[in-house]
């Protein structure tokens, strides 16, 4: 089964734009730049048709902004916690004694 949402980029053709890909029904995906505000600047693609009712594609909006939100911030993490370091975990290095 696949996720409910999926992060996705082109680097080659749209270096400036990330996608969150929803894959339940109304399937579709949300493009936005990279450097821009989901919420505020965003396009959807339809996939199956779009929702008539507004309130159902502001949901889906909000749910597919909170994901991108969360995974930003995990994928920050973990970032951090694979290759970011303290000074203090690194003893200076001793020097051979004579």
């Amino acid at each position: 089964m696949l996720p409910k949402f999926l992060i996705a980029d082109n680097s080659q053709q749209a270096p400036e734009n990330i996608y969150v890909v929803h894959n339940e029904n109304p399937r579709c995906i949300f493009e936005c730049g990279v450097e821009e505000d989901f919420f505020e600047n965003h396009i959807i693609h339809w996939i199956d048709e779009k929702p008539s009712d507004s309130a159902a594609v502001e949901a889906l909006t909000q749910a597919a902004g909170n994901f991108l939100d969360d995974e930003l911030d995990a994928q920050e993490q973990l970032f951090e916690d694979e290759f970011m370091f303290d000074e203090e975990d690194f003893d200076e290095e001793e020097e051979p004694e004579k």
